[in-house]
């Protein structure tokens, strides 16, 4: 695919999709014998499915704006995440895709960097890519992004115009090609 072609669209239904994904996503964390303490989304796509599965779980979220792309914002909040790993608290994070893992990776690197105890500590996507850099523990779907070129539009994603969704898929080209 070149940079300028139109990437394809995948808009996921609400109920029928996107609420069965994530309902799927709660039974897994809840079969795992590992339960968290605190749901923590990943802002900003990771919050919506963080209070579904909150409320499934019954356990108190917490939430890190990793996407406001303010300095030090989001690393106040880990190094506190971190501290709380140490302390023996289990930290279940979620986000909607697991994609280049990007995301992931630079929360991982931020928690290591304050101390965070890795058995206290989960990642959980609504969508995993199998070729991404980064593993997770636990997903509802799985794709490859080596064949799967579909830019995956979650529900809360898909009241903003197609400019600004074509826009955010084209910004890491490699995703899609």
């Amino acid at each position: 695919m070149s940079q300028t072609a139109e990437p394809e669209l995948h808009y996921l239904e609400y109920y029928e999709d996107f609420l069965a994904k994530v309902r799927v996503l709660s039974r897994k964390v809840r079969d795992s014998g590992w339960m968290p303490e605190f749901v923590i989304g990943v802002g900003r796509g990771g919050l919506v499915p963080a209070v579904y599965i909150s409320h499934q779980l019954e356990l108190p979220m917490l939430s890190i704006d990793h996407s406001s792309k303010v300095p030090g914002f989001a690393d106040e909040l880990l190094a506190k995440v971190a501290g709380m790993t140490a302390e023996g608290k289990r930290m279940l994070f979620v986000d909607d895709i697991n994609d280049s893992g990007g995301t992931i990776s630079y929360i991982r690197d931020h928690l290591a960097d304050s101390g965070f105890n890795t058995d206290n500590l989960r990642f959980a996507v609504v969508i995993n890519n199998r070729s991404s850099r980064v593993e997770v523990d636990l997903w509802a779907d799985m794709i490859d992004r080596a064949e799967d070129k579909r830019w995956f539009v979650f529900p809360w994603e898909s009241v903003g115009t197609k400019d600004s969704i074509v826009e955010e898929a084209l910004s890491v080209p490699e995703r899609l090609s």
